[in-house]
């Protein structure tokens, strides 16, 4: 029955969260440095772990299709493949997880910090609007940079498989056929359908750390395990909330 009432309690406090920080977006411009600063974060947490992440996915999947479909005769494909997985479903996870483990993670850290040494009851009493102040740059910035980070790794880990299909003697494809494959694949649709998870998952992923960052209680220990459930929270509602977004996307012909 705890568990019942936890589930609620936490469910309805997301969903008052998220609603309270969309109420409050209409502060965004008069915010717009804090927002600034929330994306040179991320961008700058993100990008180059993003390449190498996306780098590497692109040649593994390269490098398991292509023998696969050169025995066929099929190894023109490759690049079909792994533009099409990378653009609809593996670039959107990785980033997400990503973000979640390196961004979410401080966030919750940071807000879990703040909870703990009563700086979030300061600002109250100072009648600062902690949602407007502290969540609202969090969640436009996370939701804005998520979709720009799934499109810089799914350009890097194109590149990764194309490497691969050009130097793996069992593919040997040249970089024209990989590409021409590549481009008569992966449509706007495909790439509208990995930005529309994109937003959804940036949406989860910073309601989610900071919720569980603003509600930590007790002392200073309470913060890393605030952070870990912050982390866990995220994974698990990503990867739940893709199968559901993916068959709402299959029903209105977007996958």
């Amino acid at each position: 029955m705890n568990s019942v009432m936890s589930f609620f309690r936490v469910t309805g406090g997301l969903l008052g969260l998220f609603m309270e920080t969309l109420y409050w977006c209409k502060a965004a411009f008069r915010n717009s440095d804090k927002v600034f600063a929330q994306l040179y974060i991320i961008g700058n947490q993100t990008l180059p772990v993003g390449a190498l992440i996306a780098l590497f996915s692109g040649g593994v999947l390269a490098l398991q299709a292509g023998p696969t479909l050169a025995q066929f005769g099929l190894e023109e494909n490759v690049g079909g493949l792994v533009g099409l997985s990378l653009v609809k479903e593996i670039g959107p996870i990785m980033a997400s997880i990503l973000i979640a483990g390196r961004v979410g993670s401080a966030m919750t850290a940071e807000l879990a910090s703040m909870s703990v040494y009563e700086e979030i009851d300061a600002l109250n009493t100072m009648d600062i609007n902690p949602v407007r102040f502290l969540v609202m740059p969090r969640f436009i910035a996370t939701v804005i940079a998520l979709p720009v980070l799934v499109i810089y790794m799914d350009v890097i880990g194109w590149f990764g498989g194309a490497i691969v299909s050009v130097v793996n003697p069992e593919i040997h494809l040249s970089l024209d056929v990989y590409y021409r494959n590549l481009s008569e694949l992966v449509d706007f649709v495909a790439v509208l359908n990995g930005l529309i998870k994109a937003m959804f998952f940036g949406i989860i992923i910073s309601i989610v750390c900071c919720y569980v960052g603003l509600n930590t209680k007790g002392g200073p220990r309470e913060i890393g395990s605030s952070v870990t459930k912050a982390v866990v929270m995220s994974f698990v509602l990503v990867l739940v909330s893709d199968y559901y977004i993916t068959r709402i996307l299959l029903f209105l012909n977007l996958d």
